[in-house]
């Protein structure tokens, strides 16, 4: 890394008010990568009296894994922080910044990618028709499991903040600036778990390279928070996809039981 690159890294956590930086070994790392190839399957772990087996309990750190926690903020003090935010190139062509909405201590979050055409306008995100079938599976699977749950009752954000042109997938360098904002949410709020839609948030929250397709269905950790992939409601949008549907809703049931029985 040359030294300007490297600046910019230093002023770019300087601005989060992160003082302390750690560089982990590189053996340290050769062997959490041998590791994750041995050992694929974690042992069952124990939460709140729900036994849940981790895939790749000795997965690739997370984008932003290294970052040291801010005890005790708010997400408005994180959206204060925020501010008219430049980091990155996205904000060139965004409408409005899309940071999060629902309960701040919702236990349940779901984290997407990027804001699309409609969440950058509203500044809200999931309001398209993706964010529409969302919500329909998010309330309608919690009715028919006999839970009592809106919407507005866990919380909704991205790995972006901004949306993407064109609405492609972020660049790591995008994902790596927004996810330190995404990891002081998910520490702001420590929910019980977080559903991971769509391959760019599983591989933000895990580290995994795996497609969401062999990933979805299985419980992963971010933290010491259980994770469940499962496809994008955009990737269920569209025609062929039926067989994605089913799956999706049954990773849901998976999430809103472990979360609310």
């Amino acid at each position: 890394m040359n030294a300007d690159r490297l600046r910019q890294y230093l002023e770019f956590y300087q601005d989060l008010g992160i003082k302390d930086l750690y560089k982990r070994a590189a053996a340290a790392t050769q062997d959490v990568e041998a590791a994750s190839q041995e050992a694929p399957r974690a042992a069952p772990q124990d939460f709140g009296g729900t036994q849940v087996t981790f895939a790749g309990d000795a997965a690739p750190a997370s984008l932003f894994s290294e970052s040291a926690p801010t005890a005790g903020e708010t997400l408005l003090q994180i959206l204060t922080d925020i501010g008219d935010c430049k980091r990155c190139r996205l904000h060139e062509g965004r409408t409005k910044l899309v940071f999060g909405v629902g309960k701040e201590h919702a236990p349940l979050v779901f984290v997407g990618e990027g804001p699309g055409a409609d969440e950058d306008a509203q500044g809200i995100p999931f309001v398209g028709r993706a964010g529409q079938l969302l919500t329909q599976m998010i309330e309608n699977t919690a009715k028919k499991e006999g839970i009592g749950l809106r919407r507005d009752e866990v919380y909704i954000c991205n790995v972006v903040k901004c949306r993407p042109p064109g609405n492609r997938a972020p660049e790591p360098d995008e994902m790596e600036t927004c996810g330190q904002f995404l990891f002081r949410q998910l520490t702001a709020i420590r929910p019980k778990a977080i559903c991971a839609l769509g391959g760019t948030a599983a591989k933000a929250l895990t580290g995994h390279k795996e497609g969401v397709t062999k990933m979805r269905g299985r419980w992963f950790q971010w933290r010491d928070i259980p994770v469940m992939i499962t496809y994008h409601p955009s990737y269920l949008l569209r025609p062929y996809n039926q067989d994605a549907k089913r799956e999706a809703w049954e990773d849901l049931k998976k999430v809103l039981h472990f979360v609310y029985d």
